[in-house]
């Protein structure tokens, strides 16, 4: 049994605001050292109820956060950005669940810790097939399209809950109770790591015995829009082709997930600001 973990760096144990995040700044290191803390626990967990082989993919900022040297040496680490399937890197290979550790809410979320929809600088909302989407919507319908279910998710109590009534009954750790965007009652990593890897055991126990979710699928034609925060935003993402504009909202239609997750990140990535 092959699991994957993707895995983002808002929702680890701990995290409050974007300083704890940011590559560069004197917290990130600390933050570092939890999130492989967070992801260790997941791969512990997996291993016990029985999986064969664990894949990470490290799907915050620039993919290079996870400290290899204290990750599980059972586990293997899909690092560096641009990847082909970005935060679910190796989901085509043969994967029989994932597992989302240190996930967030999606932008304009109450009581949700630095809660955003890919880019907390560029995108305002995601839409896929008119309904309103998250990280969580990307990531789960692309691993549905490869047939595999989404079966844990760590995180705030938001994300925990979003994701839960889009997906189904996974399992879900609530690492911290947020009370805003940048405050939260955080429970410490020797209680949350116990927490991580008993659900983790418990979600693959639950695939071995058939009463997992089912793997969230997203039919075509699949139509995706990005709203932009700023105009010049979208005025550069527009030059991608295939793209129609309304104000700063931009839609694109795509035959399948993988084509409409590679055309949302290319869309993404136009709109950054250039120096």
């Amino acid at each position: 049994m092959k699991i994957l973990i993707s895995c983002d760096m808002e929702g680890i144990t701990g995290v409050t605001n974007w300083d704890q995040v940011t590559p560069g700044h004197p917290e990130y290191g600390r933050f570092r050292q939890l999130m492989t803390g967070d992801v260790n626990a997941a791969v512990r967990g997996a291993f016990e109820a029985g999986a064969d082989e664990v894949v990470v993919a490290d799907g915050h900022s620039s993919g290079s956060n996870i400290l290899i040297e204290e990750l599980d040496p059972r586990a293997r680490l899909n690092s560096g950005s641009p990847s082909p399937f970005a935060m679910m890197q190796g989901i085509d290979q043969n994967v029989d669940g994932v597992f989302f550790i240190g996930y967030h809410a999606r932008q304009g979320s109450p009581n949700a810790i630095c809660d955003h929809t890919w880019s907390s600088t560029c995108v305002a909302n995601v839409f896929i097939n008119n309904e309103l989407a998250g990280e969580y919507t990307l990531n789960a319908a692309l691993a549905g399209h490869f047939g595999v279910p989404v079966l844990l998710i760590s995180g705030d109590q938001t994300a925990c809950a979003q994701t839960r009534e889009q997906l189904g009954a996974l399992e879900t750790v609530v690492v911290k109770i947020a009370a805003g965007r940048y405050a939260a009652e955080c429970i410490p990593p020797d209680v949350t790591g116990k927490m991580i890897q008993s659900a983790a055991a418990r979600s693959l126990q639950r695939l071995k015995e058939k009463a997992a979710p089912q793997p969230y699928l997203i039919g075509p034609p699949i139509r995706t829009s990005v709203e932009f925060l700023k105009s010049d935003m979208a005025d550069r993402a527009v030059l991608m082709p295939g793209v129609a504009r309304q104000g700063l909202k931009l839609s694109f239609s795509a035959g399948d997930m993988p084509k409409a997750y590679a055309a949302f990140c290319a869309l993404v990535s136009l709109s950054y600001p250039r120096s």
